[in-house]
């Protein structure tokens, strides 16, 4: 089975309790349909397991097959580098059938960020080197198509639904009470 090769640090995007009793690791790309539809199921999980799940998205664009993937992961990453890395993050899944330029600085100005500011990181790649380390920490992790999770350090292979999750994620909370 494969594991995470890269341990959750500080550089990754991380939602929920530092104290959380387990954690899931999303490699995702914001132009694949199936993250897309791993979107509402993470959110779904983390409102049933609240506190005990602490959820970290690296960056994984398929940019050959997805040619507005690598722009939505900068336009997450500089949303990201002004705290607001969420909310980017939610908005692209959410419009995904509208990714491109027009939406990028949408959600830039929503936000109050500065579209100068915005345009020159696209324009001299400024995000691409933390995107590169997401990308190459999943290739060495195993990651060969997106989503790829991992739930404390373990590819999950199964599909990724709610109620296999939910239950590779309740059976190592038990673990972890009856240590």
């Amino acid at each position: 089975m494969a594991t995470l090769k890269v341990p959750v640090s500080a550089n990754d995007h991380r939602q929920g309790s530092a104290h959380a009793k387990v954690t899931l690791v999303e490699f995702g790309d914001y132009e694949c349909p199936y993250c897309g539809e791993a979107y509402w199921m993470v959110k779904n999980l983390q409102q049933h397991f609240r506190d005990d799940l602490l959820f970290v998205f690296r960056n994984f664009p398929l940019t050959t097959a997805h040619p507005h993937a690598l722009g939505a992961a900068v336009t997450a990453e500089y949303a990201g580098s002004r705290g607001l890395f969420w909310e980017a993050h939610d908005e692209l899944y959410e419009n995904q059938d509208r990714l491109g330029l027009p939406l990028y600085r949408a959600i830039v100005l929503k936000h109050g960020l500065s579209r100068e500011e915005f345009d020159l990181a696209m324009q001299e790649d400024t995000y691409i080197p933390k995107i590169q380390a997401d990308f190459n920490g999943g290739v060495r992790s195993g990651v060969n198509g997106t989503p790829a999770f991992y739930i404390d350090g373990l590819r999950y292979d199964g599909v990724p639904e709610f109620i296999g999750m939910s239950q590779m994620i309740e059976l190592l909370l038990v673990r972890g009470r009856n240590r």
